[in-house]
């Protein structure tokens, strides 16, 4: 049974608004889904706490309403105005929800795993996040100063790799990835000047760091690394986008270790 809300004073509606902050979605412990997509997948992993569906588009997502309902999901039906003001996204697809923000692990384990060393760029950490999920890479790590993952624009990016790639979060990451060395991984830091990556590329057990896109690779997180590696630049670009390069060196080093 949906309620209506016709106000964006209305408590729920200003939950919605407030999860746009990091702040609040840490001390709420929730992040919000803004496409039918993110909303659908939040649904079906039992994270979605609310889900608001536009007035008139009921009938469209009523399978999906329906769904939420059946695991605790609380459902409102608001206008449009409302959905107008509690979504970041330019065009609305007439339903968001709040989600539970799943546990992070405290460890990973798997074959191949991507680490970010201070990526600030939210379509960027998306874009890695989705590309890692697409070659099969079993995890992430997040290192300081990475932009949040459940921001607005970081998710769109993931488009839903967010719910499938397990994020470890760390405040140390050479301390982390010193730790994963002692258990058997090579530790590939990216980076100008570095050996050529297809000649080096890491067999087994790797972990592939990425750095920021202004500093590159910390210089901590740099003395931690088993491998210094760079893709050729054979034309006159310097450097590629971090999300570029990532996207290549996942797709090498899922080839070399399938």
């Amino acid at each position: 049974m949906m309620k209506e809300i016709t106000s964006v004073h209305n408590a729920a509606a200003q939950l919605l608004r407030e999860l746009q902050k990091p702040r609040a979605r840490r001390e709420h412990g929730l992040f919000v889904c803004e496409s039918a997509k993110m909303v659908g997948e939040a649904v079906a992993l039992h994270l979605a706490q609310t889900l608001f569906v536009e007035k008139g588009r009921e009938a469209e997502y009523a399978q999906m309403a329906a769904q939420a309902e059946s695991t605790g999901c609380a459902l409102y039906v608001v206008s449009q105005a409302v959905m107008q003001a509690v979504s970041t996204a330019k065009t609305p697809q007439g339903i968001v929800c709040t989600a539970k923000i799943p546990e992070p692990p405290k460890t990973l384990t798997g074959k191949r795993i991507v680490a970010l060393d201070g990526v600030q760029d939210p379509g960027n950490v998306g874009t890695i996040l989705r590309t890692a999920d697409a070659a099969g890479f079993d995890g992430a790590i997040f290192g300081p100063g990475c932009a949040d993952l459940y921001g607005a624009k970081t998710l769109r990016a993931t488009m839903g790799s967010v719910f499938r790639v397990p994020v470890m979060t760390t405040e140390n990451l050479p301390e982390t990835l010193e730790a994963m060395k002692r258990e058997g991984y090579a530790v590939a830091a990216t980076e100008l000047g570095g050996e050529d990556f297809y000649a080096h590329c890491p067999r087994g057990r790797a972990i592939l760091v990425i750095g920021s896109e202004g500093q590159g690779i910390s210089g901590p997180v740099r003395a931690a690394a088993t491998h210094h590696l760079a893709l050729p630049m054979r034309g006159g670009a310097e450097s590629l986008n971090a999300a570029v390069a990532a996207g290549i060196m996942i797709y090498e080093m899922a080839r070399e270790q399938a």
